[in-house]
């Protein structure tokens, strides 16, 4: 499916590696003027946004800690400076304890649940300022919303919570012409993937093979329950990694008719 993006503004937070780095250089491909958000890795930010001006396009990255209101209210003025509107968040920053339930302290919980769950509604509050003609919202979830995955209790708890944020942003935000969706990925090749698989061992890798998801390449795109009147739900399930998040922008004139469902649950 081939999406014009020109003249749109896009913000990625995490852009700087793994599924981020891949949207972010998806939507330049598309057209979009990308600004990368990160925290740590200046390098790999910049190294993404060269990329991106070197095949043509418009980039820029943006340090903040998207947990932290100071820092997000930096990164908006920024934009704003900059781009004057906006009309795509990705919101795929994320982070989280790898540990059994067990062994979680409060801590590790909060701080699992701040930056997955917790950071979409002011990234939307802030986004939305800057959509005044409508706009898409995409959060970024994780097969462990679903699915039970070994020491995943708290990330898996977190991204559960960041589907039913979208689902109630969905409804909140559709009649202003903005979309919000969830992408869900299975096992993606990335570096915290690896990381994960080298921390826990073959036991960890077993599991999740076990999930039987594609490939190691699925992305799912989640319920947005969002009624519009007396019309039915639309059912869809998008496959493919950084091209799901364009078909998951993209409703041409459907706005407020996009809905998914989990793929789980597609007939």
């Amino acid at each position: 499916m081939e999406i014009n993006l020109d003249g749109k503004v896009a913000l990625v937070t995490g852009g700087s590696r793994g599924i981020g780095r891949a949207i972010a250089k998806r939507l330049a491909e598309a057209g979009a003027a990308v600004a990368i958000n990160y925290v740590r890795q200046a390098t790999r930010a910049n190294e993404v946004a060269t990329a991106i001006r070197e095949a043509g396009g418009r980039a820029l990255t943006i340090r903040a800690n998207v947990a932290d209101p100071a820092d997000l209210e930096a990164m908006f003025s920024v934009l704003r400076a900059e781009f004057g509107r906006l009309d795509i968040l990705i919101s795929n920053a994320a982070s989280g304890v790898l540990r059994p339930a067990m062994e979680l302290t409060h801590r590790h919980w909060q701080w699992t649940m701040d930056i997955n769950a917790g950071t979409l509604i002011p990234l939307s509050q802030q986004a939305v300022a800057m959509m005044p003609d409508g706009g898409s919202i995409v959060a970024v979830s994780s097969l462990g919303a679903i699915r039970a995955i070994p020491n995943y209790t708290a990330v898996g708890a977190s991204k559960a919570a960041l589907e039913s944020i979208v689902r109630h942003l969905a409804l909140e935000l559709g009649p202003r012409g903005i979309r919000v969706n969830a992408i869900s990925a299975g096992v993606v090749d990335t570096d915290a993937q690896r990381d994960a698989v080298l921390q826990r061992g073959d036991h960890f890798r077993r599991q999740l093979e076990a999930q039987e998801v594609d490939g190691g390449r699925l992305l799912r795109v989640l319920a947005l329950e969002v009624l519009v009147g007396d019309r039915p739900h639309l059912r869809a399930t998008l496959d493919l990694n950084p091209h799901a998040v364009l078909d998951a922008l993209h409703a041409r004139e459907r706005a407020l008719e996009l809905t998914g469902v989990d793929h789980e649950d597609h007939e």
